[in-house]
């Protein structure tokens, strides 16, 4: 009883803002029955009648269109083409045109009627005949349904399919661009009733007006849904479905409702085609002088329970206040209370964000460890995986996952580019692929590279996953990441379980080693890589390079270089193949430098960046670019160091090269800066023969090689191996072989 008493103020502050919520509750609740709640009622009701209306216009539209396409694939006109030399029959070309002229006549808003066939370009529409490619260049122009698109697809087992609405452009005669929005239905071929493609283009407008969208409440809206929930029609853009979808729940065999923002949201499913049509009405009226009235009879009534308050307030709030100030830090100051409170509390607030963003930064910097934990080959121990399961619902809310690695490159300086930290880039992509895929996760795992886990309900989405992928990576080089070069690889299907992490983890990291060097889009897809073993790696061209490094022949290098890899990249060997042989060539090229003590640090430099090029290379370009800057700066490295002539290796590339030239003892003691007799002993201690035999060992060498290939005569075989006249040639190669020239030629096993 005491310390009722002595709570007597708070019980009496309690009452008074009691009585305050029960007057002005009892107030709206006149307003509501006697203007809001009515007039709502009775307009919500009329609206409901006309949407139902509205939605059988839609299914008898469609009911319209599906009857066209079954009467088309009915008329006799199958093969047009003649099976002899597939030439067109024409007249049956313009009978089936002028038939659907007449059909498309019939149906004020189709666009156009277009029949195509699988293996031909011809497209016969209502207005005329064209090739499909012209027709989808000029008359319809999209970004992605072109040509090929709907040749594509058309090949593809499909069912009856309705397209989203989207713009076409057409390009008159005048080059003036007119768009439309069109609505592309495409007739199905699981059971084939002729060989037609029937596409029928589907105009918005004229759509919208035949349905009489106008008899709809003013500000009210339409959004048409297909099975699987693509928006296929909507008459206001920019709608946000993401939380209206959350929050209902589709049952086959009833209606559902919901308010949200201001809105209420009205869900009808049809019984012809299962297409979910969502009415978008506002539940709030203005300019309505009940309302009015009403209102204002409630601001007096405010008015004056809020003088009475603040005289009940200002009596018990006193002490109260003081106290809080004196939480806050402020109780022994003097001055405007309130204003100190307001202060401390913002102050608070601030340490609250702050703390905030602390708390986040962490959670996710536990959610990206718990990620790249699952990647590791090396198993955890059983508390550690209790304590991190909390976090799996994160990565996973759909029943399958495909996993992708997303790879950033930097381009040229002289490029603009987009100035973002890793986890401005993170965010990026988040964002980017959470609009074309759905549910993503995305993490950075090592310099550009992104993973992340795209959820899908079913493993027949993942085709339309790439899809999306490859949209997302030509949209993000234009706009989120301008300035870099984005490839993705994809993974196949696995379940939604963390030990299926490491498996998609270490499927991507092979599909990245195996992709091909020559690639053939932006998004690599896994189940698409085949085994190549013909790797061409010819020893004799490389040793030429070694060669023409040593002679300081550089464009002869680059030339080699450039065919080995282009003779690689049309192979189609895989990535790991050719960085193995970039590599190898490197070495080969780092022979010809004499490393000493103050060039090695660069040169181990100059490796690493190389091997770094190499590996991270997307395609085979990136990888011979690299070589080819090592092929400068070995060219250059051996311009500056005049490495000594006099040595094995010189001189028998030397008489390699210049095997066809007069190679006398005077001119390579000329070229090796000594004299002709120390060059004669140097060369038979050396190579343990005189400097004439070995020189005619490597002329004949490439004489028999010449022999064996080649439809030269004898003469000219002994001019181009370095010999003056056929007869010395002739004795000298059968001095050493035992053979004429022409002998070997008819028997060239002897």
């Amino acid at each position: 009883m005491n310390r009722l008493i002595a709570s007597r103020g708070l019980l009496q502050i309690f009452f008074a803002l009691l009585l305050v919520i029960v007057i002005m509750f009892v107030s709206n609740y006149v307003v509501y029955k006697n203007s809001i709640s009515g007039i709502y009622e009775k307009v919500a009701q009329n609206n409901r009648l006309v949407v139902k209306n509205i939605i059988q216009s839609y299914n008898n539209s469609f009911t319209t269109v599906n009857n066209l396409i079954f009467t088309i694939h009915g008329l006799p006109y199958d093969n047009l083409f003649a099976s002899a030399d597939g030439s067109i029959d024409m007249a049956k070309v313009y009978s089936l045109q002028d038939n659907i002229t007449t059909l498309a006549s019939s149906v004020d808003y189709i666009e156009d009627i277009i029949i195509f066939f699988d293996n031909h370009d011809l497209a016969i529409t209502s207005k005329g005949t064209s090739d499909m490619s012209v027709l989808f260049d000029k008359k319809f122009k999209h970004d992605i349904y072109n040509t090929g698109y709907w040749k594509t697809f058309a090949r593809s087992k499909h069912p009856s399919t309705v397209f989203p609405a989207d713009t076409f452009v057409s390009q008159g005669e005048t080059m003036t661009k007119k768009s439309r929005r069109l609505i592309p239905i495409l007739d199905g071929n699981k059971v084939r009733m002729s060989d037609k493609n029937i596409l029928v283009m589907i105009n918005v407008d004229k759509l919208l007006n035949h349905v009489d969208m106008k008899a709809m409440l003013p500000g009210a809206s339409l959004i048409v849904l297909d099975p699987a929930r693509r928006i296929i029609l909507s008459t206001e853009q920019d709608w946000d479905l993401v939380e209206v979808l959350n929050d209902v729940y589709f049952n086959a065999s009833s209606e559902a409702s919901l308010t949200h923002n201001n809105f209420e949201y009205n869900f009808y499913k049809s019984d012809y085609n299962s297409f979910v049509y969502i009415d978008k009405v506002p539940y709030q009226f203005k300019n309505i002088d009940s309302v009015t009235n009403a209102s204002r009879t409630i601001m007096i009534m405010a008015i004056i329970c809020a003088v009475i308050l603040s005289a009940v307030l200002s009596i018990y709030l006193y002490r109260p206040v003081k106290g809080i100030l004196k939480l806050l830090g402020g109780g022994s100051i003097k001055g405007n209370d309130f204003r100190k409170i307001h202060s401390g509390i913002v102050k608070v607030q601030a340490e609250n964000e702050s703390l905030k963003k602390q708390m986040n930064f962490v959670d996710l910097e536990i959610r990206r460890g718990v990620f790249l934990q699952t990647l590791d080959s090396h198993n955890h121990s059983q508390e550690y995986e209790i304590q991190m399961q909390k976090y799996y619902p994160y990565f996973f809310r759909d029943r399958q996952f495909v996993m992708a690695a997303i790879h950033l490159k930097g381009l040229h300086a002289d490029k603009e580019q987009t100035d973002l930290s890793i986890e401005e880039m993170t965010e990026a992509i988040r964002a980017g692929l959470q609009v074309e895929a759905g549910h993503v996760v995305v993490f950075h795992s090592s310099q550009l590279q992104f993973l992340a886990m795209i959820g899908i309900g079913h493993s027949s989405e993942r085709a339309a996953v790439i899809g999306r992928l490859e949209a997302f990576v030509q949209r993000a080089e234009k706009e989120e990441l301008k300035g870099f070069m984005l490839w993705a690889c994809i993974s196949k299907v696995y379940d939604s379980h963390m030990r299926n992490c490491r498996a998609a983890y270490q499927e991507i990291m092979n599909g990245m080693q195996y992709r091909n060097v020559n690639p053939a889009g932006a998004v690599l897809d896994t189940t698409s890589i085949r085994f190549v073993a013909d790797m061409h790696f010819p020893f004799e061209k490389i040793e030429k390079l070694s060669n023409c490094m040593l002679s300081g022949k550089t464009n002869e290098g680059v030339r080699i270089i450039t065919d080995l890899i282009k003779e690689n990249a049309d192979r189609g060997i895989h990535h790991h193949q050719l960085v193995h042989a970039a590599r190898s060539i490197l070495s080969h090229m780092m022979k010809q430098i004499e490393v000493s003590p103050a060039l090695a640090k660069e040169l181990y430099r100059l490796e690493a960046d190389f091997l770094q090029k190499v590996e991270n290379a997307y395609g085979y370009k990136d990888i011979q670019d690299a070589l080819l800057e090592a092929v400068q700066y070995v060219a250059s490295k051996r311009s500056q160091d005049q490495k000594s002539k006099l040595n094995p290796a010189f001189i028998s590339q030397y008489i390699e090269l210049h095997y066809m030239e007069n190679l006398y003892l005077d001119h390579m003691a000329e070229v090796l800066d000594t004299s002709p007799k120390y060059f004669s002993n140097y060369f038979k201690k050396t190579f343990g023969v005189n400097y004439v035999e070995y020189l005619n060992k490597v002329r004949l060498s490439h004489a028999r090689e010449q022999l064996k290939h080649t439809d030269l005569s004898i003469a000219e075989i002994g001019e181009k191996t370095g010999y003056m006249n056929s007869s010395t040639f002739t004795t000298t190669f059968k001095k050493y072989y035992g053979i004429s020239p022409s002998e070997y030629r008819k028997n060239p096993g002897d």
